[in-house]
């Protein structure tokens, strides 16, 4: 079994902002693999089903970013997982706009939620999916950026690393590490 968790912030005012990436992908992994993400438990919106047979468990923290943490720690007690079968999606401002990097572990960098989960679980072992949005333009704080909709002319390629996360994801799921590695190539990116 896996446990995938997106991280984003609930209601309809986040639904589309640059920092709801993690929660744009499990809504494409659920609809491809018919899995409806909506029991409350463990601070999370949860969803059970299959991914190309493999048991997943798809997750929504509704703790907000800043506090994912919270969510994860009860997650991996709830369910019991090892680290290797955890997947953290979440943005990430330091990869160009539309790019798709893997990582089996390391530090939590300047993404807030991420952080939240390294110190609250103790594990930087955990493994995570991020999905690129580039930088913030000059005139913008990137607090104001990562809670903003991506303008008309990125949409093409946020959907495009939405559904490259999202293949991602299975891949690892059914063919693990490695597989996962190879799928993405240098530097464990699309």
């Amino acid at each position: 079994m896996y446990v995938l968790v997106g991280l984003g912030n609930p209601g309809a005012k986040y639904e589309y902002t640059y920092h709801n990436m993690g929660f744009r992908v499990l809504d494409e992994l659920a609809d491809r693999h018919s899995i409806r993400i909506e029991q409350k438990k463990c601070k999370a919106l949860v969803g059970e089903g299959f991914i190309k047979g493999e048991k997943a468990v798809l997750c929504k923290p509704q703790t907000f970013m800043n506090l994912s943490g919270e969510s994860v720690v009860q997650l991996l007690n709830w369910y019991k997982c090892d680290p290797e079968e955890i997947i953290i999606i979440y943005d990430d401002t330091d990869l160009p706009s539309g790019k798709v990097r893997f990582r089996s572990k390391g530090s939590a960098g300047t993404h807030n939620g991420m952080r939240s989960i390294v110190e609250l679980t103790g594990r930087t072992d955990i493994p995570r999916l991020r999905v690129g949005i580039g930088r913030p333009p000059e005139y913008m704080e990137l607090a104001d950026f990562v809670l903003s909709r991506p303008a008309a002319e990125y949409k093409e390629a946020i959907d495009n690393a939405i559904s490259k996360a999202a293949d991602a994801a299975e891949v690892y799921l059914t063919e693990g590490l490695q597989s996962i590695q190879a799928y993405l190539g240098k530097g464990n990116e699309l």
